[in-house]
């Protein structure tokens, strides 16, 4: 069992109701520092789908909505599930994530199957990917390349016959990326390391000029995510993956802790091993608040899973002050300090 295995493990206490606990291993900075010690909220997130999953008629998480609360207590939580409907294709539950009696995380999620693609274009799609651009990350379109799953031997019939997918976004190659790393605070001084100890990002090196302290102007991040520990992606690894990137306000010189308030994700497919890719990107920056729209692409070239969630910006100094917009997208009050660089 992996670590992040372990962070997200539920026990059945009786129906609709789950122990479980909030970790330190995937905080994204150590208590003690000026942030708060919040775990990574795509690892919240795989915690309430876990149990949801565990009593669901159907095997995926179709869509999943998260509203973000407060910051959970790193100490045992509660996943409380209700079913608002459950049916042949689709079922819904409202499930909270719950600590001393106070919702921390309210998701409704909904899931179904997904149809399997036949052998033949799962060859031909992974050909598609090897010979584009990059190994795994061309800036082409694949046709063919959206739903994977569950495959009943039935032959699909009426609508589920229609297959299309849009450009995939350019990612650098793999080799070529820079590893994230750790960042300060990532380990306690008990020697817990956080989420950037278990947690590999790789960044396209064209994402990374704010570490430098020269940020690129352009709101966007993209990378590889995978565990440090060998794990091959699912449903739970897609909750983190969506969540896993640096803020794509650190692009216009933004710092500092980024909480998560509303996050939507939808799960495309059912991805094969290998690293999966994400792209992020932000559409508007005002007033303090930012949106955050993200892809996820498996080592095959499939879309497996798409994002979007609204967020605060980080209330670190300025990197730099390049621009008026880029002013603009930051708060009045800013802090003396930076917090972790993952967005919760």
């Amino acid at each position: 069992m992996t670590v992040f295995d372990e962070a997200t493990a539920v026990s059945l206490r009786r129906e609709g109701l789950y122990d479980t606990a909030a970790d330190p291993r995937f905080a994204l900075v150590a208590p003690g520092g000026a942030a708060p010690p919040a775990v990574n909220g795509g690892v919240l997130m795989a915690t309430v789908l876990r149990a949801v999953l565990d009593c669901s008629p159907h095997p995926y998480p179709v869509a999943t909505s998260a509203n973000f609360l407060r910051v959970p207590q790193l100490a045992p939580a509660e996943v409380h599930i209700s079913w608002l409907k459950q049916g042949k294709t689709a079922s819904i539950a409202r499930a909270a994530l719950v600590q001393d009696g106070q919702p921390v995380l309210d998701t409704t999620i909904t899931t179904g199957t997904l149809i399997a693609r036949p052998a033949a274009a799962s060859t031909a799609a992974a050909s598609t990917a090897a010979a584009s651009s990059g190994p795994v990350s061309p800036g082409t379109a694949s046709a063919g390349t959206a739903r994977t799953g569950e495959d009943d031997g039935a032959e699909p019939a009426g609508s589920q016959l229609l297959d299309w997918t849009g450009e995939r976004p350019w990612i650098a190659d793999i080799a070529d990326c820079l590893d994230l790393g750790s960042w300060p605070g990532t380990v306690a001084a008990d020697g817990t390391a956080g989420f950037a100890a278990h947690v590999e990002v790789l960044l396209d090196p064209a994402c990374t000029g704010w570490r430098q302290h020269e940020p690129s102007g352009v709101p966007e991040m993209r990378g590889y995510v995978r565990l440090r520990e060998h794990r091959d992606p699912d449903a739970l690894l897609l909750a983190l993956a969506v969540d896993a990137l640096p803020p794509v306000v650190f692009g216009l010189g933004a710092t500092g802790w980024a909480p998560t308030v509303e996050l939507t994700w939808h799960m495309r497919g059912v991805p094969v091993p290998g690293p999966l890719q994400v792209a992020a990107r932000c559409r508007h920056v005002s007033a303090g608040w930012f949106d955050e729209e993200a892809e996820v692409w498996d080592a095959a070239g499939r879309l497996v899973a798409q994002s979007r969630q609204l967020a605060r910006v980080g209330r670190g100094r300025l990197r730099v002050q390049a621009s008026d917009s880029a002013v603009s997208a930051v708060s009045e009050e800013l802090a003396v300090s930076e917090g972790p660089v993952v967005s919760a």
